[in-house]
């Protein structure tokens, strides 16, 4: 049977996720003893691992004609995807904003829709309905509150953040659906 399992994490084969392991009767927890098959990724590989072919992906890089168009064209992508009423063509792929965006990521792909993410609620909230490096250098891009390994390298370098301007504007009805006649009348 094939199945396609598409699944992300941080040092997948040194985790243990994909080794066979043993429980330990005396501590109650799973041992992954060494295996004796042949070595992927300077590790072993059990039958489990074997299953599995491993993509390793890195943060984009911006040295290079082909690096730039890679990340541009990820750019391009995320653009494609965003609804806000004023962005206009090119919002995140012309001009300085690709150099600006992988300034502020360090081409972390996370660490870019995070950015994004908080600047579409904030073009929302402040009615400005598009994204500029202006908007976005009032954001503090930050890891808080989300529970990461800086030891197994789940938390990428965060460039600083610019000091943080307040809100100003109108807010928007960011509700799209029509939730139908109100609960008293169906009631």
């Amino acid at each position: 049977m094939n199945v396609t399992l598409v699944l992300i994490g941080v040092d997948i084969p040194a985790s243990g996720l994909l080794r066979e392991g043993r429980l330990d009767v005396a501590s109650g927890q799973s041992v992954l003893p060494p295996s004796w098959h042949a070595t992927a990724h300077g590790l072993e590989a059990t039958q489990t691992e074997r299953r599995f072919d491993l993509v390793e992906l890195d943060r984009f890089r911006y040295d290079t004609d082909e690096q730039m168009t890679a990340w541009t064209t990820h750019l391009t992508g995320v653009e494609q995807a965003l609804r806000l009423m004023n962005a206009p063509t090119g919002m995140l792929t012309s001009g300085r904003m690709p150099e600006y965006l992988f300034t502020r990521t360090n081409g972390v792909v996370g660490l870019l829709e995070r950015l994004i993410e908080d600047g579409c609620t904030e073009a929302i909230t402040s009615g400005a309905e598009r994204l500029t490096a202006t908007l976005l250098d009032d954001l503090p891009l930050t890891l808080a509150g989300a529970s990461r390994d800086a030891e197994a390298g789940e938390i990428p370098a965060v460039p600083a953040a610019p000091a943080r301007r307040p809100r100003a504007g109108r807010r928007r009805n960011t509700a799209f659906d029509d939730h139908g006649p109100a609960a008293s009348d169906t009631a």
